[in-house]
């Protein structure tokens, strides 16, 4: 076994959690709570934290996962690619963006001024990644979001005029906060392919 260093830390060694203590957590709807709670109160008591203090680190977790599992939800409802967040972008790629406008635009306040964002580029240049990162941005601040192929977006209303929900459609539509909609090529729209005008 190797010496220990004079001055390095003692590992914190997690506190038991009683079984009581553990029913009332789940009574409260705090199960989740345990994962780490062992950890948080040996953590505590090695630095003494204040009871208040300790209360403060335990809200924060949770709060911190259950905004991460909210925005989780609304991603999935909103047909946002999970994978196409920005922390995924790879940075090493030759297409680049503007920063300036991307931090504009990630504050949301296109949103409030209600103007349209039109993401423009070659084939494959990561045009529907950074609108899918910015709809999981727009939903992590609490924003409604729904995501679609316009192809697909299309042939839904053109149905939905066929059945008379075409109205509640549009409300729906209307209704959303970010609405993002992927132009497909022009391979995708079967009146192109037949050289018609649509």
């Amino acid at each position: 076994m190797s010496p220990q260093r004079p001055d390095a830390a003692p590992a914190v060694k997690p506190i038991e959690v009683s079984a009581d203590l553990k029913a009332l957590m789940r009574r409260l709807k705090l199960g989740q709570l345990l994962d780490t709670l062992p950890e948080r109160l040996a953590l505590a008591r090695t630095n003494r934290l204040p009871h208040h203090d300790f209360l403060e680190l335990l809200f924060t977790d949770e709060v911190t996962r259950r905004d991460r599992e909210s925005a989780a939800r609304r991603a999935k409802a909103a047909h946002l690619d999970p994978a196409m967040q920005l922390q995924a972008w790879d940075d090493s790629t030759a297409v680049a963006f503007d920063q300036q406008l991307w931090a504009e635009l990630t504050s949301m306040r296109f949103l409030a001024d209600a103007y349209n964002v039109l993401v423009m580029g070659p084939v494959g240049v990561g045009k529907t990644f950074l609108a899918n990162a910015l709809g999981h941005i727009a939903v992590r601040k609490h924003h409604s979001v729904h995501t679609e192929r316009a192809d697909k977006l299309f042939k839904r209303l053109r149905g939905a005029r066929l059945d008379g929900s075409y109205e509640d459609e549009m409300r729906k539509l209307h209704r959303v906060e970010l609405l993002i909609i992927d132009l497909s090529r022009p391979r995708d729209y079967p009146e192109v392919r037949a050289g018609g005008h649509g």
